[in-house]
């Protein structure tokens, strides 16, 4: 892997090609992300550079007049991390990821990784976290059908049959039920990158991306592509 970036979805729109056509695509807010560590064979085992990515501000305790300590900031970066970021010459970052570059060795710490990096007709990887959906039954979770609404039917919504009796007198695992639904890490393979804006930072991608609004969104050149 050589290209990769962190992302917010922006949402989705259409565009029209040179031939006329309509196109669906997904905004992507790419970067720039920050290089805060570069780890290597020799130190850590593994060759790849940590990034960065978004603001966030540090946390900060002080003593208010009564001698107390009092928190502001409670959910700002701790010292810690802010002592790492340091290294770096970087301020506090809301995300940090790591990404596994063939050219690791390549990149400086403290650089930049900006959206740039991409161009028109790459075939990239997007993975996210999906909407939630909460607790929901079998029909809309796993898509089973119904039962009868007439003749008394007292069978509507259910899934069904959950097992046999005597044999093997217990429900399988892998049996859909009702359960949670989303908040699942989804991965959506070979996606075209449409149109990529170096000045608004932004990444046209064709098709869906998985997530809401304001998710975070890991760009990575695609592992397998399509013939």
């Amino acid at each position: 892997m050589k290209k990769a970036i962190l992302a917010t979805k922006v949402g989705m729109t259409q565009i029209f090609a040179d031939d006329g056509t309509m196109v669906p695509v997904t905004v992507l807010e790419a970067g720039p992300c920050v290089v805060t560590q570069i780890k290597t064979v020799e130190n850590d085992g593994y060759s790849a550079v940590q990034v960065g990515y978004m603001e966030k501000k540090d946390r900060i305790i002080h003593k208010d007049k009564g001698g107390k300590k009092d928190i502001i900031h409670r959910h700002g970066v701790p010292k810690p991390i802010q002592g790492h970021l340091a290294k770096a010459g970087t301020t506090g970052k809301r995300f940090l990821r790591e990404f596994k570059f063939e050219n690791a060795d390549e990149f400086a710490l403290g650089s930049e990784i900006g959206v740039d990096i991409f161009a028109v007709g790459d075939i990239i990887d997007a993975t996210a976290t999906s909407k939630g959906k909460g607790y929901q039954g079998a029909i809309k979770r796993h898509g089973l059908h119904r039962g009868p609404r007439t003749h008394g039917s007292k069978f509507h919504r259910h899934q069904g049959s959950s097992g046999a009796a005597a044999t093997p007198s217990r429900v399988l695992k892998g049996k859909r039920m009702a359960g949670h639904m989303g908040s699942k890490t989804v991965t959506v393979q070979n996606l075209e990158v449409v149109r990529v804006d170096a000045d608004k930072k932004l990444l046209l991608v064709k098709g869906s991306v998985p997530g809401p609004r304001k998710c975070l969104v890991t760009i990575r050149e695609a592992v397998k592509t399509q013939k």
